[in-house]
């Protein structure tokens, strides 16, 4: 297998000395940064997860500042979600979408003040779309990169890893929702977010300089809670049904295709560029649609698509696929046309290793 050369073009982290210490096998790219993916094995780093705690460097989930007093009315026009009712303190899951309705980017939206929000996005580089709105509008508000770099702190034993840092009041946060918490005298954003299904909080680090001071302070604490350092899990969120920018979704998808049209308020989201456009899918219906798969056999790395076909007519995509040693089989999600997206329809996935046969599930497995 090729190496991937590194360069300036591919930042470190302010976690990166402790993710190598870690001894870490793998990483991919994300937004122009470096992001682990595999510690012990893909299969021992799902079971720890599941069982344990792990300290992730996700700090390639860059943050784009909107700061000023058009700030909120800007996050409106990213979003076809009604952000009327959101509030300092909140988090948003919030579809971003171009003027035809495509989906620019799926991030986490913190709203720190009235005129003061946080965009955590998943990896496209939304910060020059943002710019070019807040210029074309002519806003009176700041786009920027602050120096924010999330880690996330994951699995069943996190309320117990972060206490000891943060004290017993983290366990309070509600889900979707961050305090303000004190760590070497500065004030950080702590939010019970993440990108998996076993709970865990994330923790919005402001400053490069505190990164290794946390990460080391929840190693240390952690030790008796087998802690670990880990990343997201290919097959953890594929049985979560976590959708992933640029492998599940593109801008070729609008949020009703992904699944997401319960985040979408179009009738109410007054001044979101693509809102005349999902008014007009909203209205239909999309054609197709994200869907949980199964599929059985062997499965090779699912690093392309694999079209589904029934026969000979061609009526899917797998876009991403695991096997399960939890729940001994092949899970997926896939792109299906309406035409055949009902749970246990029967289909055919044609991996690069051979046809599999798959079927529509009615929900995805945990």
């Amino acid at each position: 297998m090729a190496l991937l050369s590194p360069s300036r073009r591919l930042r470190r982290t302010p976690f990166s000395e402790g993710v190598e210490a870690a001894e870490i096998k793998a990483y991919t790219v994300y937004n122009h940064m470096l992001l682990p993916t595999v510690f012990e094995s893909v299969e021992e780093d799902y079971r720890h997860l599941k069982e344990n705690v792990q300290i992730w460097d996700v700090a390639v989930e860059r943050q784009v500042e909107l700061r000023g007093p058009d700030a909120g009315k800007l996050m409106q026009m990213l979003t076809p979600r009604d952000l009327r009712g959101m509030l300092p303190g909140m988090c948003y899951y919030l579809p971003m979408v171009d003027e035809t309705g495509g989906m620019l980017n799926d991030p986490v939206g913190l709203m720190l003040a009235d005129d003061r929000y946080w965009i955590s996005v998943a990896d496209s580089d939304l910060l020059y779309w943002v710019k070019g709105i807040a210029y074309g509008y002519r806003l009176d508000v700041l786009v920027d990169e602050p120096d924010v770099s999330p880690l996330a702190v994951q699995g069943p034993k996190a309320d117990d890893l972060m206490a000891r840092i943060f004290g017993d009041a983290v366990r309070d946060i509600r889900f979707f929702r961050f305090g303000m918490f004190n760590f070497q005298g500065r004030q950080i954003p702590v939010a019970r977010s993440g990108y998996s299904k076993q709970g865990g909080f994330e923790v919005y680090v402001e400053g490069s300089d505190l990164g290794m001071p946390l990460w080391n302070a929840l190693m240390e604490a952690g030790r008796d809670l087998n802690v670990r350092a880990g990343c997201p899990n290919g097959i953890e969120r594929i049985e979560g049904g976590l959708l992933s920018y640029g492998n599940d979704m593109t801008r070729e998808n609008t949020p009703h295709e992904c699944g997401l049209g319960r985040f979408c308020s179009t009738q109410t989201a007054i001044g979101c560029v693509g809102r005349d456009a999902l008014l007009r899918v909203a209205k239909d219906g999309p054609s197709r649609q994200i869907r949980p798969i199964e599929i059985k056999g062997e499965l090779p790395p699912c690093d392309r698509v694999w079209p589904l076909t029934a026969g000979d007519e061609r009526v899917g995509q797998v876009t991403s696929a695991a096997v399960s040693p939890d729940f001994g089989t092949g899970i997926a999600i896939g792109m299906v046309r309406m035409t055949h997206w009902t749970p246990g329809t029967t289909l055919t996935a044609h991996t690069q290793d051979g046809p599999r046969e798959a079927s529509i599930r009615d929900e995805f497995w945990i």
